[in-house]
């Protein structure tokens, strides 16, 4: 099943701080309806129920199911370039901003697995704002990396590629030690992530 977008406009955002208070709380319902059953399987009527709200107020925030995962792949996006963001930025050079930062990513799937497993469910739900989302991510830090070859702390190199190398690490990491395995040591994980970065395979 794909998703597809709506033809009208999309709702508006609530003006006032109780109609926000709403809206974020189907974001969260729907958050973990859809995080722990998939999209297909969730309803409104679950969405609502969980939120505790009546059904009809959903429509008065969203137009669909559809438009409700969107929202949440956006959230994704939004909330894990600013928890970046934050984890790094007093990092003295690159190499420390990188290891900062996928500690800080590995620390957020774990505690937001259900946001993780929507954007994995994107692919086949809403495959453009699983491109969408991506590709965002991995333009701004290729411009990271680019400008820290150009300072001299990381070899020169092709930063779209390095981009998307580094992300799909972080992505497979996410699931194997923060999504299949809760409670998994991650410093000990970034540990040898960066001795295999800092040092390479060769012996």
């Amino acid at each position: 099943m794909a998703v597809t977008p709506s033809r009208r406009p999309s709702t508006s955002l609530p003006r006032t701080r109780r109609g926000q208070d709403t809206r974020a709380a189907i974001l969260r319902a729907a958050e973990s309806v859809i995080g722990e059953g998939g999209f297909a399987a969730a309803s409104i009527a679950d969405i609502t129920r969980k939120a505790g709200i009546a059904q009809g107020t959903f429509y008065i925030y969203f137009q669909s199911k559809d438009e409700v995962f969107r929202e949440l792949v956006l959230e994704m996006g939004r909330l894990t370039r600013a928890f970046l963001a934050e984890a790094v930025a007093d990092a003295p050079d690159r190499l420390t901003a990188e290891r900062r930062g996928l500690r800080a990513f590995l620390a957020f799937v774990a505690e937001r697995p259900t946001l993780y497993n929507i954007v994995m469910e994107a692919r086949f739900v809403a495959a453009d704002a699983y491109r969408a989302y991506y590709t965002t991510f991995a333009r701004g830090y290729a411009q990271n990396l680019a400008a820290a070859a150009r300072e001299g702390e990381i070899r020169d190199g092709d930063a779209e590629t390095r981009a998307w190398a580094l992300m799909g690490m972080a992505i497979t990491l996410g699931e194997r030690f923060a999504i299949w395995e809760g409670e998994a040591d991650l410093d000990r994980v970034v540990d040898e992530v960066f001795d295999m970065l800092e040092r390479g395979l060769k012996p």
